[in-house]
């Protein structure tokens, strides 16, 4: 991977990590987990999607789109796993 793949990746983790903590109101977990939470949404959208066979429109946007999704699904798991764990 190079650093332009990267650092490409970090920015569309962090666009869709900040997306999805906005649309939740307020299930952000600050600048590094986003990005984290960002970046693994972008593989359970991903799956998610092709296991619905839903096919959303490649480059930047569809990125952004597809990992803001998973970052949604995956902000839901975690906020009820911390409610069961109460």
């Amino acid at each position: 991977m190079s650093l332009e793949s990267l650092l490409i990746t970090l920015l569309i983790g962090a666009v869709a990590g900040w997306l999805a903590g906005t649309l939740m109101k307020g299930s952000g977990f600050g600048l590094v987990a986003n990005i984290v939470i960002g970046i693994l949404g972008a593989f359970v959208g991903g799956f998610l999607l092709g296991k619905l066979g839903v096919s959303i429109a490649g480059g930047l946007l569809g990125s952004i789109l597809n990992a803001t999704i998973g970052a949604i699904v995956l902000l839901i798991v975690i906020g009820f796993v911390k409610k069961v764990m109460k």
